[in-house]
C-alpha cells in the first residue's frame, strides 16, 4: 500500500476503491457494482478477485496488520545487530506516520467494521496488533529503561491514539504540506515517549 511504488494490481485497486467507500459511506452503504465502477470493471466481475465485500474487508483489516508488522521488523532488522533505541523509536515512529498518512481509509474501517469481521479474522487482527504494540514496549523501554512495561504498553498505546488521529484532524486537502504534518507528528510523539520514560518509576 503505501510502501509500494509500483503500479498496483488490479486486487489492489479493487482493496483501494473499496477502502476508501467503506469509510466514506459505511461497509453497508456500498454495493459491489459500486466497488466495480470505481475500477471500471462490472461488479460481478469482482467476484473472479474476491469471494465477496465479506472478503475485501478481511484482506484490509488483516492485511494493514500484518504489514505494519512486518515494516516494523523490517526496520528493526535493518538497524542491526546492536541497535541504537533512539534511532530505532525514530524509524518506527516514521513508519506509522507514513500509514497513518497514506492508509487514513483504513483507520476509519478499523474502528468503524472491525466487529463485522468474523471470529477468527478479527483474533488475527488483534493477534498482529498485539505483537506489533509489544516490538514498540521493547524498543521505548530500550530507551527508557526506567519505564515499566505497563506504562511502556500505556505510553505506545496513546501515541498511537495521537497518530491513528489523522482522519479527524481535517477535510481532505485542509493539512499543511505532508511533510510539515509527519514532523509535527514525529515530535508530539516523540515528546510523549519522553514525558513517560521521565515519570518516575512506581
Amino acid at each position: 500500500m503505501a510502501t509500494r511504488t509500483d503500479a498496483p494490481t488490479r486486487r489492489e485497486q479493487i482493496l483501494k476503491e473499496a477502502a476508501r467507500l467503506f469509510a466514506e459511506r459505511g461497509f453497508h452503504g456500498v454495493g459491489v457494482d459500486e466497488i466495480g465502477a470505481a475500477v471500471g470493471i462490472s461488479g460481478p466481475g469482482l467476484y473472479r478477485h474476491f469471494a465477496g465485500k465479506d472478503a475485501m474487508l478481511a484482506e484490509l483489516l488483516v492485511g494493514i496488520s500484518g504489514q505494519l508488522l512486518t515494516g516494523a521488523k523490517q526496520r528493526l532488522k535493518e538497524a542491526g545487530e546492536v541497535p541504537a533505541p533512539e534511532a530505532v523509536l525514530d524509524s518506527l515512529i516514521e513508519g506509522h506516520i507514513d500509514f497513518a498518512l497514506d492508509d487514513r481509509p483504513l483507520i476509519t474501517l478499523h474502528d468503524r467494521e472491525l466487529d463485522r469481521l468474523r471470529d477468527s479474522d478479527r483474533k488475527l487482527v488483534r493477534q498482529l496488533q498485539r505483537q506489533y504494540v509489544e516490538l514498540w514496549v521493547g524498543v521505548v523501554r530500550a530507551l527508557y529503561p526506567r519505564l515499566a512495561e505497563p506504562a511502556a504498553r500505556s505510553a505506545v498505546h496513546s501515541v498511537f491514539g495521537l497518530l491513528n488521529s489523522t482522519p479527524h484532524l481535517a477535510r481532505p486537502g485542509s493539512l499543511p504540506g505532508r511533510a510539515t504534518t509527519a514532523g509535527l507528528l514525529h515530535r508530539m510523539a516523540r515528546g510523549a515517549f519522553a514525558a513517560a520514560g521521565a515519570t518516575p518509576a512506581a
